[in-house]
């Protein structure tokens, strides 16, 4: 694993990343300036101060840093090929913050409605009481099963593409109660997948995977991003199909949605090479912007069209204040800050070998822009393997623990299980988590990974690393399947034995 130092975690000094996911999620201090949105004195890239009364009910996370990267190691054809420690090294800036959401996700407790009988408790479902009656019996091992938690990367882990990968389903069917203690054992989705509303993502994955899965439990790339829209008002949102991005958007809070397609509407020249159909004009939304300050851009997914969203990005980049027709005399100084939601260069679909993702997209628009300017990019990077990502996995997590067992803490023991050892087990492993890689997706080596390896190991499959942890944690003979038989009123062959 490479080695990182204090600057990794912001200026602010070292975090322990052993220690930092069991800190008060809320206890997290203020790291960056809030002067300006532009580039500051050293380079960094400040979050703007004056937006919506200057208050923000979100928590600002110091950004990751990393040397190794600089966008000039890739302009050359004759370069020698950069390692992949180099294309996932982050260059965040200095000074920079994160900001997350802070406030608990709404707990659906207080919503479910139960009948109620006076003077007995509440009616409960027969499995339920079973269950209960099997963990009065069991109250260590109980304890240690919500003691530990699962963080699930989905594509390469639990499906590739829209196929679903079988052991993913048996996993959820275990850790949803079908287990000899009847539990549910906690756990939540972390994906560098992006471009969808999380209502609908999690929709079509429960399908996938046949298992119920709540929005409460799900985090994709630009999840935490919904904090910057108490910092920002008009934004260029980049990536995905159609206008989901938009959509996105709009339930993040964002209040002027800018895309593409509304400025190739209001003037076709600025893409010579992109052909806009009337469909696409009719649902555009053009107006002047060369009379708009765009104060930001947020690159939420994958491009479906480089040549046009590379050319209206780096056209705003170099513009005054983020109006368009307009070129800034200093590059730098009244530069915009632009947000990428992951820094994945590959991932895994269908296809046999991993598709180019939305790292390479920022690479090549970096690239762009040190070959026009003469200048560094600064950007800020979400999605795993940046801390703002887990710590904000910390908070879905402890929500998630009050909503299936009323009790709202951080589990100590916290499994990642992923397939790509750039993101999903080099961040895990910088936050203290138990690491777990799989050969279904990015990964496909026999070993371990000689750059980041797991710290718990490698699995042929997400169920037998799921089983290899409770075994660790609930002891050898943690049975995989809840007995229905127990029910007093069932014999052992399953009859009733009123018949």
């Amino acid at each position: 694993m490479p080695a990182f130092d204090d600057s990794d975690f912001g200026v602010q000094g070292p975090i322990s990343p052993a220690k930092s996911h069991h800190d008060s999620p809320h206890s997290l201090r203020k790291v960056a300036s809030r002067n300006s949105h532009h580039v500051g004195s050293h380079g960094s890239l400040a979050i703007p101060s004056e937006v919506n009364g200057g208050e923000h009910d979100a928590i600002e996370v110091p950004a990751t840093r990393s040397s190794i990267s600089d966008a000039q190691s890739y302009m050359h054809q004759l370069s020698l090929s950069p390692s992949m420690k180099e294309r996932r090294g982050s260059r965040n800036s200095f000074g920079t913050s994160l900001p997350i959401p802070r406030s608990k996700r709404q707990s659906r407790l207080s919503s479910v409605s139960r009948p109620v009988r006076p003077g007995m408790p509440p009616i409960q479902p027969t499995r339920d009481i079973l269950a209960a009656q099997v963990q009065d019996l069991s109250s260590e091992k109980v304890q240690a099963a919500k003691d530990m938690a699962f963080v699930f990367d989905i594509d390469g882990v639990l499906v590739l593409g829209d196929e679903l990968i079988p052991e993913g389903q048996r996993v959820l069917k275990i850790l949803n109660g079908d287990n000899e203690l009847g539990i549910k054992i906690p756990h939540i989705f972390l994906t560098n997948g992006s471009g969808k509303p999380e209502n609908a993502r999690v929709n079509q994955l429960s399908k996938i995977l046949k298992s119920p899965i709540s929005t409460d439990q799900f985090i994709q790339s630009h999840t935490p991003m919904r904090a910057l829209s108490e910092y920002y008002s008009t934004v260029l949102v980049v990536g995905g199909e159609g206008y989901r991005c938009r959509e996105v958007a709009e339930e993040y809070g964002f209040k002027d949605i800018v895309v593409p397609n509304d400025i190739i509407a209001w003037d076709p020249t600025i893409a010579p090479y992109r052909v806009f159909t009337d469909a696409e004009r009719a649902t555009s939304r053009p107006r002047d912007f060369s009379k708009v300050n765009i104060e930001a851009i947020m690159v939420f997914s994958d491009s479906r069209d480089y040549a046009t969203d590379m050319q209206i990005i780096m056209d705003l980049l170099r513009s005054e204040d983020g109006r368009l027709h307009t070129v800034a005399k200093d590059p730098v100084s009244q530069r915009i800050p632009i947000y990428f939601s992951q820094g994945d260069l590959l991932c895994p679909t269908e296809h046999p070998t991993p598709r180019m993702s939305q790292g390479a997209f920022r690479i090549g628009l970096e690239a762009m822009y040190k070959a026009v300017t003469g200048e560094d990019l600064e950007r800020v990077v979400y999605g795993k393997p940046e801390l703002a990502t887990y710590r904000y996995a910390d908070e879905v997590i402890t929500s998630w623990m009050e909503q299936i067992h009323n009790d709202e803490k951080l589990p100590k023991n916290v499994y990642m299980v992923g397939d790509n050892p750039a993101s999903d087990i080099v961040g895990g492993n910088m936050y203290g988590w138990n690491t777990c890689l799989v050969r279904t997706g990015v990964y496909q080596g026999e070993g371990n990974d000689d750059e980041n390896p797991a710290s718990f190991g490698v699995f042929k499959n997400v169920l037998e690393a799921v089983q290899t942890a409770c075994r660790k944690q609930l002891g050898d003979d943690f049975q995989f399947g809840f007995n229905e038989k127990m029910n007093p009123v069932l014999h052992g062959n399953g009859n009733s034995a009123i018949e």
